[in-house]
């Protein structure tokens, strides 16, 4: 499953971090992490204490790649508007939903205060980052100087986890398309995005 140049520890995180993904904690049992990773009991607790400690390292990795995600069209070329459209536009598992906003609803994740630090710390980033560009397009004139940038980056992170549900509910991701058309009609009138954000 996983390649043979990974180390047994990566492969380990990455199980986890799958597994975190589609069962949650109580669903990630040790058991099949290590099936899933192919590797045994003694692998796993050479390299990690436990599951809470191979959940934290999981976890991580998945904050540290949807900030990479994210930073990548935020941070790039293009006006601010185009910057924020490609964020919301960008490709996406969306019936599997985001593997970080996923674990925020996770009882366990969220009452145990290491592991739900890199998720808080994470969708903290997000707001921050997106507040930021809309702050630029607002001193630059792209955007009406009403706006409140901390409010709107805290709506477009609700939209986008949000469209989640709405297209886990419905099972299409066409529900999480049309909640990005109507934050990005409500940002930008008369801009039209030019493709649906969903993984078909």
């Amino acid at each position: 499953m996983y390649s043979h140049a990974m180390s047994t520890s990566d492969k380990l995180v990455e199980a986890t971090r799958e597994l975190l993904w589609d069962r949650g904690y109580v669903g990630t049992s040790p058991r099949a992490i290590q099936s899933r990773a192919g590797a045994g009991q003694g692998s796993m607790y050479h390299h990690f204490s436990g599951k809470q400690a191979l959940a934290s390292a999981a976890i991580e990795r998945s904050a540290e790649e949807l900030r990479a995600a994210a930073e990548a069209v935020l941070g790039g070329p293009g006006t601010a508007y185009e910057r924020v459209r490609g964020y919301l536009l960008r490709e996406r598992d969306v019936l599997r939903g985001c593997p970080v906003g996923r674990l925020a609803m996770d009882p366990e994740i969220v009452a145990d205060e290491t592991l739900r630090a890199p998720v808080e710390a994470t969708v903290g980033w997000l707001r921050e980052r997106l507040a930021g560009v809309v702050r630029e397009g607002v001193r630059r004139g792209e955007f009406g100087p009403e706006l409140d940038p901390e409010a709107v980056a805290a709506a477009l992170v609700a939209v986008v986890q949000g469209g989640y549900v709405l297209a886990r509910a419905a099972g299409s991701p066409a529900a999480f398309d049309t909640a990005v058309r109507g934050a990005l009609a409500l940002l930008g009138p008369g801009r039209e995005p030019a493709a649906p954000a969903g993984v078909r």
